[in-house]
């Protein structure tokens, strides 16, 4: 099995095929592009702190630390962790299965068209373009996907979610605390499921939509840009429900205390996602906390 320990700055090429993976690394960044080539490309430009372990076995490729396993590592804790760090990049095949994991470090994944699992504590992950399915987790770190088309999981405790054109046809998020802003553009229906306790909501819908609508907060306040649901409560709890179109996919919407705003995409334009709702909820004009989320 090849096998290197990477202690300084250094780059590597892979000449056997790879079709999986793992990244775990503690500070610092890691960046991951899906390539039309085979092979597999490795910079470490930085690195501070003991060497990252890199093997090659059977087509999985893994960067990592020897002392920081995949298994548990929300609840991986190394009082000498600040006296780590690395900046990695690697260019795999477009197809492979990505696993990253990362402490305190940045995640960037970008091309990619395999399996996409990003494990966080308390780093920030962005996606681009990745067309294959997706599962984020972090305990604080946020989550921003941009033109993602496979299938969206995120879960955290008090993690932001961002999604900016998102077109997969399942989009299941939830969090204690953190916000959500999500805007979608599905090619087909889709089943949209979004979970919070006390974070804000915002859910930007094309229109005409078709989609069964189920939202609804404790205490929250509520705000609808589409004629055709109904907001009902004026004390306490509020939803908005309703079908649009033929209401074959799903949009649900909960929160506990944390506002929820249902936007409109107009047809054929590039509207700013920070954009007003153009006909407030039945509770009236959003309050801070809306605003906030809009």
């Amino acid at each position: 099995m090849p096998e290197w320990s990477v202690a300084q700055p250094q780059k590597l090429t892979f000449d056997e095929p790879v079709s999986a993976l793992h990244v775990r690394i503690v500070n610092g960044t890691v960046n991951v592009v899906g390539t039309d080539s085979d092979s597999a490309r490795l910079e470490v430009s930085d690195i501070e702190g003991p060497p990252l372990k890199v093997t090659q076995r059977r087509g999985a490729l893994s960067v990592a630390y020897e002392d920081l396993p995949w298994k548990g590592f929300l609840k991986w804790l190394d009082r000498k962790g600040h006296r780590r760090s690395a900046v990695v990049s690697l260019a795999v095949p477009a197809g492979t299965r990505v696993e990253v994991g990362v402490v305190g470090a940045g995640a960037v994944v970008s091309g990619i068209e395999g399996r996409t699992e990003v494990k966080g504590v308390t780093g920030d992950t962005t996606l681009v373009g990745v067309t294959g399915p997706v599962r984020t987790s972090t305990v604080s770190g946020s989550v921003e996907a941009q033109a993602v088309t496979g299938d969206l999981r995120f879960s955290s405790v008090s993690g932001d979610l961002t999604v900016v054109d998102g077109s997969g046809a399942v989009v299941k998020a939830d969090t204690v605390s953190g916000s959500m802003i999500v805007d979608l553009d599905p090619a087909g229906p889709a089943d949209v499921n979004l979970t919070s306790v006390s974070g804000e909501i915002a859910i930007r819908i094309p229109y005409p939509a078709d989609t069964e609508v189920d939202a609804n907060t404790a205490s929250g306040a509520v705000s609808n840009a589409f004629d055709g649901l109904r907001v009902s409560g004026q004390w306490g709890a509020h939803k908005i429900t309703g079908r649009l179109g033929a209401g074959t996919g799903t949009l649900r919407a909960t929160t506990v205390s944390g506002a929820i705003a249902l936007l409109r995409r107009p047809p054929g334009e590039d509207e700013p996602f920070d954009a007003a709702p153009e006909r407030p909820g039945e509770t009236g004009r959003p309050s801070p906390a809306e605003k906030k989320v809009l």
